[in-house]
């Protein structure tokens, strides 16, 4: 008896292990169709607004707002920035809140393949694609996915559909102000606004704006050259 479910658990993980990475080489070269996330706006009754543009169509200064405003070493680590979360835990153990300290990589795993609930179990799937989209992906096509598909508002995903919700225009020519908003728009998407920002909301994108600034002139964004 134990045996045999020994055998079906290696199966069943060896099953999850092909499909996984099978899913993950296919979006090295398709853009994802759809989300969870998507799926559940849909479910919710909201239209979904999306549209994919390569990242080479992309304003570089939308890049860098990404970088300045979630994972500024976005280009230096393997996926999982180890400094960034030993200071989150750090800052949840000082306030008593839980404070991220998810990477540009997790956040499009999570994004691309994972709901968004789940705990700590899809916490372990996140960090497995994470690993497998830093191997078969590479940075460039990691931010391309991103950029792409992050939630950027109710209904709304992608920096191009962003862009146009919010300022009329594509994402191919985005000012560096412009690019600082729809990134301080990320954390919170169904909450903010990138038009007429208040509050925090407009101090946040700001502070991005001037560091991405930081972000170009330091090359931190150098892996997507």
């Amino acid at each position: 008896m134990i045996g045999r479910i020994l055998r079906w658990s290696l199966r069943l993980i060896l099953g999850f292990v092909v499909i996984s990475v099978l899913w993950v080489g296919l979006y090295r070269f398709v853009a994802p169709p759809i989300t969870f996330t998507m799926i559940g706006d849909a479910l919710g009754g909201h239209s979904i607004e999306k549209r994919w543009r390569p990242l080479s169509q992309i304003d570089p200064n939308m890049a860098r707002a990404v970088i300045a405003g979630e994972d500024a070493r976005f280009c230096l680590h393997s996926g999982f920035d180890y400094e960034a979360i030993i200071k989150a835990y750090a800052r949840t153990q000082r306030d008593g809140r839980v404070r991220g300290g998810s990477t540009i990589s997790q956040q499009t795993a999570k994004n691309a393949f994972l709901i968004q609930g789940g705990g700590f179990v899809r916490k372990g799937f996140e960090a497995w694609f994470t690993f497998l989209i830093e191997t078969l992906w590479g940075k460039r096509r990691i931010m391309e996915v991103y950029l792409n598909i992050a939630e950027t508002g109710i209904g709304t995903y992608g920096v191009d559909a962003a862009a146009e919700r919010y300022f009329g225009h594509d994402a191919s020519h985005l000012s560096p102000s412009e690019a600082g908003r729809i990134a301080a728009v990320l954390p919170l998407p169904k909450k903010r606004a990138a038009v007429a920002p208040q509050g925090f909301t407009r101090r946040h994108g700001n502070a991005i704006t001037r560091r991405a600034s930081v972000v170009r002139n330091d090359g931190l964004d150098a892996c997507l050259r």
